[in-house]
């Protein structure tokens, strides 16, 4: 069996070999699949190179330390070295087991973003709109491009549903956590008793799936064309470029008005029904793993509340992690958020490291 060392020299080993079979690959197929192995190990193989040298400058240290030749303060200072290198290494040993976390395929994809009005009416709707232009700012603040698909208003402001496509650098692995049931508890607007409502919505992150990954069967769609209602520009009620496609096998419906183009509705429409179908499929796989977890983060249920949005007090929990902040407006604004995504992240790595134990 390996020991921890000879792991890295592994890692290390693999990237080289790596980079040496891209010079001489040919196959478009095998060059593809390369330069995505290449590319996941790049980084996991620069905090080896670190960490390695990390420990040569501890080993020195402890080298100089008990040399005998060397004069009291050299080794009065390689000792006073020595020991401060040595209460770094847990921190060291830890990010590079982070490092060597097996990653999903799915983390580095683009994501397709649902937010659906739960139980609570109106209310409901307009807290679904709070939910889906948090994730509009926060994408912002990531440097992400977020693309509206499709939103279906309730005329108060609210949305019945939502969705939308994010672009960007390690969109999923970011706001994989963030599906299940959000509830809010405040006075709703048309309250005139001040009295405090609870009401829900649910969210659904899905990875991109690009076409070669999942093949659908054009005559298992139903496909309608309409005329775009809603927020949309001048274009609305003007041409049927409105899309809505129903798989028939599955029951599953998709539309998209956000586009002037039919044909640009009918491609967004289509890369949203590959991830639903994608995630379908995913979510049967998971179901018996998922059951074996502790923690349930990352498991993408959506009947499960997983955070609790509280205005009276200004607080928002993720009970998944037992955080609290007490910044609600910071993080509905998108600033804070990140703070709630990070710690759902160092979760699941703890959770994943102790697995491997």
């Amino acid at each position: 069996m390996l020991n921890f060392d000879d792991k890295l020299n592994q890692v290390v080993a693999r990237f080289d070999e790596v980079s040496a079979l891209l010079t001489s690959a040919s196959n478009t197929e095998e060059l593809v699949k390369l330069n995505k192995e290449f590319a996941s190990l790049e980084s996991v193989v620069e905090t080896i190179k670190q960490y390695q040298t990390f420990k040569q400058n501890l080993k020195d240290a402890e080298e100089m330390a008990s040399d005998e030749s060397l004069d009291k303060d050299m080794r009065d200072m390689a000792s006073e070295e020595f020991y401060e290198l040595k209460a770094k290494l847990p921190e060291m040993e830890q990010a590079i087991k982070i490092a060597l976390l097996p990653k999903s395929e799915d983390d580095e994809k683009n994501a397709i973003l649902e937010v659906r009005a739960g139980t609570g009416g109106d209310e409901a709707a307009l807290f679904a709109a709070v939910l889906f232009e948090m994730y509009q700012r926060y994408s912002q603040k990531q440097g992400w491009q977020f693309e509206i698909l499709d939103a279906n208003e309730n005329g108060l402001g609210g949305y019945k549903e939502a969705s939308a496509k994010i672009t960007g650098t390690d969109v999923f692995a970011k706001l994989k956590f963030e599906s299940g049931a959000h509830r809010v508890q405040r006075v709703p607007v048309t309250e005139s008793q001040g009295r405090v409502h609870t009401s829900a919505a649910t969210v659904a992150v899905l990875p991109e799936i690009e076409e070669v990954d999942l093949y659908i069967n054009p005559a298992d769609l139903k496909v309608d064309v309409f005329r775009a209602s809603g927020a949309g520009g001048q274009h609305v009620n003007k041409t049927e470029s409105a899309i809505r496609i129903t798989h028939i096998p599955t029951g599953v419906v998709v539309q998209c008005q956000d586009e002037r183009s039919q044909f640009k509705n009918r491609e967004k429409a289509m890369n949203h029904l590959r991830a639903k179908l994608y995630d379908m499929q995913k979510q049967t796989i998971d179901a018996n793993y998922s059951e074996t977890r502790k923690l349930q983060v990352g498991s993408g249920n959506r009947s499960e509340r997983i955070r609790t949005y509280n205005y009276p007090q200004g607080r928002v929990t993720d009970h998944r992690i037992n955080l609290t902040l007490y910044k609600l407006d910071d993080v509905v604004s998108g600033e804070a958020l990140g703070e709630i995504i990070d710690a759902l992240i160092t979760a699941d790595q703890a959770e994943r490291l102790a697995e491997m134990e």
